[in-house]
């Protein structure tokens, strides 16, 4: 018996050992409710013992995230949560979106083959903890950037506006924010900084923005930090960054109006506050099949970007092709303290060179009038002058429409803009194949889709860029040997090519000189124009 009783023992022993860690550990009423959801044993085990930590909480969790959990590998999963906890999670304000963002790091990491998440990189805690004791601004967290501020301790009003916000370039990959704040705050108050994150590494993606209170502090930045030096060999770039607040809408009926397309745009986006269409002065019934968007936040526009390319809706059972407006570039202000040119646009066909003349040399003599079309280029004499014809004319009944006045705008970098065109065309073309587009780029006007309608400068014409004729061969030779017999300009001394440039809207008080500020008008503000006298201004 005693045999017996010892064989039992034996027996019995390493059976009490494997059983023993399960019955001590008490699991919570959230551990039951993860089983219900379907998470698997061991991850349902593993974010209970999370819970217990008070780092996170089963209410942090949503839906989406637990679905995301649920459907993961089951060691996978328990990687992803030993990365969660082991992070610094006291400024995530959002730790379920923080999950979902680690995770689609750890599935981009598996199938690059790289390591399973990035190395535990951050600030210095008690200089970072020290800024914000002293400034009382919150840190917020996410997988793709680090946002301080926004808005500062009792700000009143609302966020700054544009020429606010300075971009920084070239910041070293291993630098955080408690290295950046105390260096722009030299410049000025600063509203809020946003560092864009890489999640696959760890380290910053190489930039930030950072808003100021006003516009002499984003100034000041580029001013004293532009290629400055921050590290060894290592030197910021810093200008001022004009947030993008402008769509561009292809596919859309051409008989709707202005009015008819904010209601419809407006049931699908928010923060909507403009609409920008183009019609032809002869036809003001109809759009060129295009129009563009305009939100009152970059984050509004971003919003409504995401939500209309998705696919899923339709507008006027049209499927619409969405894409950013470009972004324009603001011209030097001692540049635009000195432009005697005005851009008018939408004349008629009636509205000749003589009629412009007429109309606008009551204000100071005119050097020359050059109609393109439906807009024109009108040079003054003195800039005071042009500036009194462009406060007195623009919305101004001419030849049967109204037209728009506006300073002209410096041609800005050509090689720059075919960038930004090509760039363009790839995308668009990319869009075109995942929602079943023929694969061409639509006809839709004049011009190709910009942040306004192009014309003249790079070649435009009506219709969209040309795609070349890929099945036709070129002579021997080329075209090197024909001369200049087709061109419009034959001249090679400076200043007899085309000049593109730009229109500046025409409100009050903003920079440019004069108190008139940028943009054209409506849409306008990146349109892109060829005066064919092309002299000094």
């Amino acid at each position: 018996m005693a045999e017996g009783n010892g064989d039992a023992t034996v027996k019995s022993e390493p059976i009490n050992i494997k059983e023993e860690p399960t019955n001590s550990v008490e699991r919570t009423e959230d551990y039951q409710k993860l089983i219900q959801l379907g998470l698997n044993e061991k991850v349902a085990a593993k974010l209970d013992e999370i819970y217990k930590t008070e780092k996170l909480v089963h209410a942090d969790l949503d839906e989406r995230a637990l679905d995301a959990l649920k459907e993961f590998p089951v060691e996978g999963a328990l990687t992803v949560l030993k990365q969660f906890v082991d992070s610094n999670l006291e400024h995530v304000s959002n730790k379920s979106a923080y999950l979902c963002g680690v995770m689609k790091t750890y599935r981009q990491k598996s199938k690059a083959q790289g390591p399973a998440y990035p190395s535990n990189l951050g600030p210095d805690e008690e200089k970072l903890k020290a800024i914000l004791d002293r400034t009382g601004f919150t840190l917020d967290v996410t997988t793709g950037q680090r946002k301080y501020g926004g808005p500062p301790p009792n700000w009143e009003g609302k966020q700054p506006g544009a020429g606010c916000e300075a971009f920084c370039g070239k910041i070293p990959k291993e630098m955080f924010e408690d290295e950046l704040i105390p260096l722009f705050e030299k410049c000025g108050d600063i509203w809020d900084l946003r560092l864009m994150m890489d999640p696959m590494t760890g380290q910053n993606r190489g930039y930030a923005f950072i808003t100021f209170t006003n516009e002499e502090g984003a100034r000041e930045a580029v001013k004293q930090l532009d290629n400055y030096e921050i590290k060894k060999g290592k030197t910021l770039k810093v200008n001022i960054s004009v947030p993008n607040l402008r769509l561009f809408v292809g596919n859309i009926p051409k008989s709707k109006g202005k009015e008819e397309i904010m209601e419809e745009f407006g049931k699908h986006t928010e923060g909507l506050v403009d609409v920008i269409i183009y019609s032809s002065p002869d036809d003001r019934k109809k759009n060129r099949g295009f129009c563009f968007l305009e939100y009152e936040t970059h984050k509004a526009a971003s919003l409504a970007k995401r939500r209309l390319s998705s696919g899923r809706i339709k507008v006027w059972s049209c499927d619409v092709i969405v894409d950013w407006a470009d972004p324009q570039e603001e011209p030097d202000r001692e540049v635009m303290a000195k432009v005697k040119v005005l851009y008018a646009r939408n004349l008629t066909q009636e509205c000749t060179e003589e009629a412009l003349k007429q109309a606008f040399e009551i204000y100071g003599k005119i050097e020359r009038v050059k109609k393109i079309k439906d807009y024109a280029f009108i040079h003054f004499e003195e800039r005071e002058n042009a500036l009194k014809a462009m406060e007195n004319l623009n919305q101004t009944e001419l030849c049967g429409s109204t037209i728009d006045v506006s300073l002209a705008k410096p041609p800005s970098d050509k090689k720059k803009k075919e960038e930004m065109l090509r760039a363009r065309e790839k995308r668009m073309m990319d869009m075109m194949a995942q929602r079943g587009f023929p694969m061409f780029p639509p006809s839709m006007g004049m011009g190709h889709h910009r942040g306004g309608y192009m014309r003249g400068g790079m070649g435009g014409g009506r219709g969209a860029m040309g795609r070349g004729d890929y099945g036709k061969r070129k002579f021997e030779g080329g075209h090197q040997n024909q001369g200049d017999h087709k061109r419009r300009q034959t001249s090679t001394n400076w200043g007899s090519n085309p000049i593109p440039q730009q229109p500046l809207r025409s409100s009050r008080g903003a920079a440019g000189g004069g108190g008139y500020g940028y943009g054209g008008g409506y849409g306008s503000a990146s349109d892109f124009y060829t005066d064919s006298y092309g002299a000094q201004w």
